[in-house]
């Protein structure tokens, strides 16, 4: 019996060790794999602040807006020229707090529409301060009667521009210009502006990269990056030597999941926009 009991003791012993050997196991290689994992997958820093705040060039409390306007194919020609006059006086006119940034007909994309992007410097203060001057400027009244006439349909956003994107500055031209808009999933915005501001530099080399914009106020969680190109066949160059470049790949792995809907327009600059 003491015998007996001495092996079952032993016995006993030895599969505690075996489980305490395989647990040791499992945790080792459960970390191993952790780690190894924690290599590829992305991960995000949880912020309690805005987007607005974490994302923007709060140094230059600029403001944006983006109009899109639809016009009948019979008066696109009299619309631009309307158009023109009144971005003329606007920019030589020193109590409005506004500018045009770009002008563009959509060549590509949406037939018969215009896209304006105004910049507003001082923020919302400066926007509100422009429009109630508007509204009370009886020529401006009569200009807007004049283009309602011509339109379909409007639509614009309020936007604020990126802090790692260049600074939409004008330019002598001639180019095409592409608009690329991606409508994000709530919540990815951060994820989204944390790998563009590593991937924007990878998009430098010929100078294509205009802005980069996310919507504040309109359709919520879209993002609008701005390029230029000396036309389609230089736009196809550019976008493919980008490949060519160790991390672009992964940018695009790990952003495409964040995107609901994805959007391109061509556009060709109108005659007073900065942007040529």
């Amino acid at each position: 019996m003491a015998t007996t009991s001495a092996v079952w003791r032993e016995v006993r012993v030895l599969r505690h060790c075996v489980n305490l050997q395989q647990t040791r196991r499992r945790f080792s290689e459960s970390g191993e794999k952790g780690w190894f994992r924690s290599l590829f997958v992305h991960k995000v820093d949880a912020r309690k602040d805005a987007h607005s705040n974490l994302l923007s060039k709060t140094e230059t409390s600029s403001l944006f807006k983006m109009q899109f306007h639809n016009v009948k194919p019979e008066c696109l020609d009299a619309y631009n020229k309307l158009e023109v006059e009144v971005q003329n006086k606007l920019h030589r006119d020193q109590d409005y707090p506004c500018e045009v940034v770009g002008s563009w007909n959509t060549w590509y994309g949406e037939q018969d529409q215009a896209v304006h992007l105004w910049r507003y410097r001082g923020g919302y203060p400066a926007l509100t301060e422009c429009l109630d001057k508007l509204n009370n400027n009886k020529e401006y009244k009569e200009f807007r009667q004049e283009r309602a006439k011509m339109l379909i349909s409007r639509q614009n956003q309020l936007l604020l521009e990126f802090s790692f994107w260049n600074e939409p500055l004008p330019r002598p031209g001639p180019s095409i210009y592409e608009m690329r808009s991606y409508r994000l999933k709530p919540g990815t915005m951060i994820e989204w502006g944390n790998h563009w501001a590593r991937a924007i530099k990878y998009r430098q080399e010929n100078n294509e990269a205009v802005g980069g914009f996310f919507s504040q106020i309109g359709d919520l969680y879209v993002v609008h990056h701005l390029w230029a190109y000396k036309d389609l066949q230089s736009r196809e160059e550019t976008r493919n030597s980008a490949w060519q470049k160790e991390g672009w790949d992964s940018t695009v792995y790990y952003t495409v999941p964040l995107i609901r809907s994805m959007e391109s327009r061509i556009m060709i600059p109108t005659q007073s926009s900065p942007l040529q």
